[in-house]
């Protein structure tokens, strides 16, 4: 069964292991709190959404919840931060303009931003079948290798893909590098997380070493968790359609490569990747995950979550602290990045 069938089905049959919704953008700019720490500016420009007590350290014990004022996400109690890389678009005269990103499905009205899913089971399974720990304060990860150029170094990451959206309802086929034909509704950014965490350390040094996916299969095969790493989590999932349709009128390269590239200069589409750290209040994640329920209202009203306007997660924005163009025609990405097809080395 292809995803567009899985999202099909999810859509027709009410899912009972499935949470979703959708987070306006925060902020977007160069700070990167979980990889570089501290550092300001960070390397490359990021977009930013969740709670607002975001900044360039965001020590694991920061009390996320406390400190926001206000978050960019539907559940008002989820300050957490999600974010990822933007997407540029390279003319041929060698310069650089950002692509937005858009609100997905029903949430195009949102400012840009990305789609989170928490998900107990397959997106397909009708039925709820698993119990999942929800993580716990401090906790983060990060997936995708920011040095990966070739489908080789990118294979064990084949849950981050691409997809051409012929339709903005298009979910398939899902590809590892970046679309080189163009794409009438956009490019969307999905990047799946691992599944299963070792149930001691909420982070570890290349923040991902305490997490893991299935030994076997997948999650959505409903692989078991290795003996390593026994609790399973919640699959976090991120959607992030990019609006691409304002280059599909410019030129596009003859060498049939793609005009995109990420804003730390990967022009192959291979170093996609994803950042989290968790800042749910209390424990509103957990009663969701143990609420049957599918979908952003379905689990509000199942679980009492509270769920916000996309008018006020709009108004949530945070003001950038790094003073720099990232928007206009740029002759290098920020961070002093150009476009880059080999080896990292190279």
């Amino acid at each position: 069964m292809h995803w567009t069938a899985f999202l099909s089905l999810a859509f027709a049959v009410p899912s009972s292991a499935l949470v979703r919704f959708h987070c306006s953008q925060l902020v977007t700019e160069r700070l990167d709190p979980l990889v570089q720490p501290g550092s300001n500016p960070s390397t490359h420009v990021h977009q930013i959404v969740g709670g607002d007590s975001f900044n360039a350290t965001m020590h694991p014990s920061k009390d996320m919840p406390g400190e926001s004022t206000c978050t960019t996400c539907q559940f008002t109690e989820d300050f957490s931060n999600y974010w990822t890389a933007i997407l540029y678009f390279r003319a041929q005269n060698g310069t650089y303009k950002r692509v937005k990103n858009i609100g997905n499905n029903q949430f195009r009205n949102a400012n840009g931003g990305l789609t989170v899913y928490y998900m107990q089971d397959a997106i397909y399974d009708p039925a709820q079948r698993s119990k999942v720990t929800a993580f716990k304060p401090g906790f983060r990860m990060f997936v995708g290798d920011v040095n990966a150029r070739s489908l080789a170094e990118a294979a064990r990451f084949r849950q981050l893909t691409y997809t051409c959206l012929d339709t903005f309802v298009t979910r398939s086929p899902e590809m590892m590098a970046f679309p080189t034909r163009k794409c009438a509704e956009g490019i969307m950014t999905t990047l799946r997380f691992p599944t299963c965490w070792d149930g001691v350390n909420l982070d570890s040094p290349d923040h991902m070493a305490h997490m893991s996916y299935p030994e076997t299969g997948t999650f959505e095969s409903g692989g078991p968790c290795p003996a390593s790493h026994p609790v399973r989590t919640a699959q976090v999932m991120f959607e992030v359609v990019w609006d691409t349709k304002p280059f599909n009128d410019l030129e596009w390269p003859k060498d049939g490569k793609s005009p995109f590239v990420w804003s730390f200069g990967d022009g192959t589409g291979y170093a996609n990747h994803a950042d989290y750290v968790f800042g749910w209040k209390d424990d509103s994640l957990q009663k969701i995950l143990d609420t049957p329920c599918h979908f952003m209202t379905n689990c509000s009203v199942e679980s009492g979550a509270k769920l916000q306007s996309v008018a006020d997660m709009n108004k949530c924005v945070q003001k950038p602290v790094v003073g720099e163009d990232i928007d206009g025609w740029l002759t290098e990405l920020p961070g002093g990045f150009q476009a880059q097809y080999g080896p990292v080395s190279a």
